[in-house]
């Protein structure tokens, strides 16, 4: 099935014509009274550009209205392909986007996976303004641990090695009040994936 052609189809269909015969008419020998046709032609096809540009109708129903909320994951630099430990870290994100309307997003860092480097990514995340920030991989842990206590308002969680957390959605021993340390393989049966978007449900959870 053919879609309805697009708006700026639709302006191309009307402003060709008009512009070829405004050309015409600077070039035609009936002097000013042409000109001045001329004039009208082309606010003729302004109004139609103006007009086609808007839209119309209702917003579409189906569209999802985000709140303005953002949950950001820091990864290596393979991001989140499949197989990665970004991956379900991620795929929890996005659960938890269709249960809070919260904005997900994420930025792997490139080049040398250090702390160093992962630093200015870190903080490009606190620039977008997030609200819950995620680490995943070494590096990204330890600069996340390093500057959770300089940005209260900000919750992080950090996906470890086999180090446990007091629990789930709560701080671990040790680290910023702000802070949820997730480890790898202490979740039992019910996944990386749930357990990320359990978490991020209760930090910003849907008021009302």
């Amino acid at each position: 099935m053919k879609s309805e052609p697009g708006t700026a189809h639709k302006v191309s269909l009307l402003v060709r014509p008009a512009v070829a015969s405004a050309w015409c008419a600077v070039r035609s020998r009936r002097g000013r009274w042409v000109a001045g046709g001329t004039v009208v032609v082309l606010t003729a096809v302004a109004g139609a550009v103006m007009f086609l540009g808007e839209e119309s109708g209702p917003p579409d129903p189906r569209a999802r209205q985000y709140r303005d909320v953002n949950s950001c994951l820091l990864t290596g630099e393979q991001g989140v392909t499949a197989g990665t430990p970004g991956a379900p870290v991620w795929a929890g994100m996005q659960k938890a986007s269709l249960e809070t309307r919260t904005r997900v997003n994420y930025v792997p860092v490139m080049g040398e996976q250090s702390s160093k480097n992962a630093l200015p990514h870190l903080n490009s995340l606190l620039q977008r303004q997030c609200d819950v920030v995620l680490a995943v991989g070494e590096s990204q842990v330890e600069v996340a641990r390093a500057e959770a206590g300089r940005h209260s308002a900000v919750h992080f969680v950090v996906v470890t090695g086999p180090e446990p957390a007091k629990s789930d959605g709560d701080a671990a021993e040790g680290a910023p009040e702000n802070m949820t340390v997730v480890a790898e393989d202490g979740g039992g049966p019910e996944g990386m994936e749930s357990r990320i978007a359990r978490i991020i449900q209760k930090a910003v959870p849907v008021q009302g």
